[in-house]
């Protein structure tokens, strides 16, 4: 990786592009997807792209990319959501949620903070591996019943200049 492409400039891009985007909330970074049905939503900075591109809402699943110039560097996966028969609203759910991922760290800057609580909310991630290479599963609970779950994983994309 040349010195733009540091790992120190990625992570601190992510932390950027996440708080100004999803976290934020409202139609923050919304832009219209060629996908049908899907949502999607983007940050630029410089050179610096990041792109959210998911389907559903209740339950979803989808792809978060950063490339800069023409360049894919990096990208994560993810799935979950509400379950039916939480108990709660996913509106609920997706408030809290929002207030966690205010929170992302360049030292963590996959989802939000390893843990952080409101009232009878409690968020929780967990994360093994690094920016390069990584998987993680997040976890809202209220008055200590899970509401919410996703898994995630994902790293720097790498090309070998093979098709």
């Amino acid at each position: 990786m040349d010195e733009a492409w540091s790992e120190n400039a990625l992570s601190a891009f992510l932390v950027e592009a996440k708080r100004g985007t999803y976290a934020a909330g409202g139609d923050a970074g919304r832009v219209s997807s060629p996908l049908a049905g899907a949502h999607q939503l983007e940050y630029r900075s410089g050179s610096w792209l990041y792109r959210d591109l998911y389907y559903g809402s209740a339950r979803f699943a989808g792809q978060e990319t950063v490339s800069v110039g023409d360049v894919l560097i990096w990208s994560m996966v993810y799935a979950g959501g509400v379950p039916t028969g939480a108990g709660v609203s996913p509106s609920e759910v997706y408030a809290f949620l929002r207030l966690a991922l205010q929170r992302v760290g360049a030292e963590r800057p996959y989802r939000g903070p390893e843990g952080w609580e409101m009232g009878a909310w409690r968020y929780a991630c967990a994360v093994s591996g690094d920016l390069m290479a990584f998987e993680g599963r997040e976890r809202i609970t209220r008055d200590g019943r899970e509401v919410y779950a996703l898994v995630f994983a994902g790293g720097a994309i790498l090309s070998t200049g093979e098709a």
